[in-house]
């Protein structure tokens, strides 16, 4: 029982030195992690109008939660259960009936530049698919196996991931090649329908949306994957880093010892490889097959492949989604972690054979704080950088406003992103859309450096236009205009002609158009996006029932003796028949197990 609790512990330890900060009241506010108060749900939440759903369903569901959970204790949730089950997952996936393995296991998966860099980013519905893949994956292992009950949780393991298109994608492919060519195709098949139903939110969201489905292929450049230190693109990508915005590379990734730490990393990684195909002789090439892929596109940016990605993106609708190749490295990272701790166990086997049990003891406890010696910044909150911050009371003044007379709001100054002194200078995606209950028109384009990467929503394009060439934004129609008073940046007044002021506070302003137009009919097609989200609601409640039918064991519950004299993971079958006992030990008869 204690030992069935270590793994927990490792994961909770992780979780508290990296979210230390948010002890503190507030949000955390950070480029594309906007946590509010309270989320009203809105139809643009369900389906964009004329923007790609990049936040579908997962906005729809921060709000469906913020009716029983209050904003701050919903990102403090969100961002625990992230580190944690990542860590947990791991540890329960790693092959092996050695405990301290397993611990490596987990560090190795849950202290990445991968998950610093986006965390920074503040991609957390990105980082749901990462903590939910080595779940999924050990779910495939158990449907091609034919356990009862893992249908169920394959479904529940893949929809955290689904509630991003990129995650929807990663948890796709990787049941797609984890059961591809296996006996009993049937079950194959609703394992993958059921993984693409849990995609049709954001799917049947973008068929029917006005956006357009190109995207600007100059995001290929302002998007690739970059240097970290002197081992280049390529040599950040093999860490699992070389994220696109400098800004959110930890500083310690700069260190010249980073490449040669990440290579020693590799090397036993390397040699763990052998010895996992062994145990898992039908997932071991499966998972380098989706490592192997995910590396492809992440590199998809750089060159010489950048060519050939800048004309995918302009002419394929939706392969915008693949400009930032380096999302997708997760299944890499993935197999980084489950090759990592094989590979230690393999180095102290050998040690303990020559010298003593203390020597591969050591061997393996270094392992497992390499993860942490590359990147030690991610300790309390990346280095300070997830510091909690109040909003101003201007926000709840002008949402007071808003709701007392609806309509559309049109935010300026027309950035997406922004610097606010009230988040101590930190950029961060307008709150706006977020905060108040009515549609919010913003800017879809995105500057990175001196590039402007162009979005794909017609009527921001307008906007741009409009305040460009200097003519009032009254024109639009829209309800009211949002004015965010930040030092260097000031709206042209010209643009603010013919509009009332209703509101002038230290950080906001806010002006209402005496001539503004009705509100814009619902699209009869939006029921189709809310449909979609039914369904994969309605799945999630099935599977979610069937597994509590089909499960044999609390989790609590502790090994018998005899299952702890073998190894305590399932092997993974060539074929989908259900295996014989014999298999479950993971290795020949003849093997003896591994002391602890």
């Amino acid at each position: 029982m204690r030992a069935r609790l270590v793994p927990h512990a490792a994961a909770a330890l992780i979780t508290a030195v990296v979210l230390a900060p948010l002890a503190a009241p507030g949000y955390v506010l950070r480029y594309d992690m906007v946590f509010v108060p309270r989320q009203p749900l809105r139809w643009e939440m369900v389906a964009p109008a004329d923007a790609l759903p990049r936040a579908v369903p997962l906005d729809a569901l921060v709000s469906v939660a913020n009716l029983a959970v209050p904003g701050w204790l919903l990102q403090r949730l969100a961002l625990a259960g992230i580190l944690y089950f990542a860590a947990l997952g791991m540890a329960r996936l790693v092959p092996t009936g050695r405990l301290l393995p397993r611990l490596v296991g987990a560090f190795a998966y849950a202290w990445t530049p991968y998950l610093a860099e986006r965390l920074l980013l503040g991609q957390w519905g990105l980082l749901l698919a990462y903590a939910a893949l080595p779940w999924l994956v050990a779910a495939a292992r158990d449907v091609r196996a034919g356990r009862p009950g893992a249908l169920a949780r394959l479904v529940l393991a893949a929809a955290p991931a689904a509630v991003t298109p990129t995650g929807g994608l990663v948890a796709l492919a990787t049941v797609v090649v984890l059961l591809a060519a296996t006996t009993g195709v049937a079950r194959q098949a609703l394992a993958a329908g059921a993984v693409a139903a849990l995609c049709a939110p954001w799917v049947v969201a973008a068929v029917t949306g006005a956006a357009g489905g190109r995207s600007d292929p100059a995001g290929v450049d302002a998007f690739a994957a970059r240097a970290e230190n002197w081992s280049g693109a390529w040599g950040a990508v093999a860490g699992t880093g070389g994220i696109w915005n400098a800004q959110t590379v930890p500083g310690s990734r700069a260190s010249p010892l980073v490449p040669l730490a990440t290579l020693a990393l590799l090397a036993v990684c390397a040699a763990g490889y052998p010895e996992l195909r062994r145990r898992w002789p039908g997932g071991a090439g499966r998972l380098a097959v989706l490592a192997g892929g995910s590396l492809l596109l992440a590199l998809a940016g750089t060159p010489p492949a950048a060519p050939g990605m800048r004309w995918l993106v302009a002419n394929v609708a939706g392969a915008g989604l693949l400009r930032d190749g380096q999302k997708f490295l997760i299944p890499y990272a993935l197999l980084v972690a489950v090759t990592l701790p094989v590979g230690a166990e393999v180095l102290a086997r050998r040690l303990e054979r020559r010298l003593d049990r203390l020597a591969g003891r050591v061997v393996l406890a270094a392992a497992l704080l390499l993860p942490v010696a590359i990147l030690p910044d991610l300790a309390f909150g990346a280095g300070g950088e997830l510091r909690p911050v109040r909003y101003p009371a201007d926000w709840t003044a002008v949402s007071a406003r808003i709701s007392a007379a609806p309509g559309e709001v049109l935010s300026l100054p027309f950035h997406g992103y922004q610097r606010y002194r009230w988040n101590r200078d930190q950029v961060v995606r307008d709150p706006a859309p977020r905060l108040l209950g009515v549609p919010v028109l913003m800017n879809d384009a995105l500057q990175v450096g001196d590039v402007t990467v162009d979005g794909e929503s017609p009527r921001a394009a307008r906007v741009r236009a409009m305040l460009a060439s200097g003519e009032p934004v009254a024109r639009l129609g829209v309800r009211w205009v949002l004015v965010r008073e930040e030092p260097g940046q000031r709206v042209p007044a010209a643009a603010l002609a013919g509009l009332r002021p209703v509101y002038d506070g230290r950080y906001l302003a806010l002006w209402e158009n005496p001539a503004a137009s009705g509100a814009p009919a619902l699209h009869p097609r939006r029921w189709w996006a809310a449909g979609a989200h039914l369904l994969a609601a309605l799945l999630v409640v099935v599977a979610g029932l069937a597994a509590l039918c089909t499960r044999r064991a609390p989790w609590y519950r502790p090994h018998t003796r005899q299952s702890e004299e073998g190894y305590p993971w399932p092997s993974w079958p060539r074929s989908s028949s259900p295996p014989s006992s014999a298999s479950h030990s993971g290795s020949s008869a003849s093997t003896p197990p591994p002391a602890r």
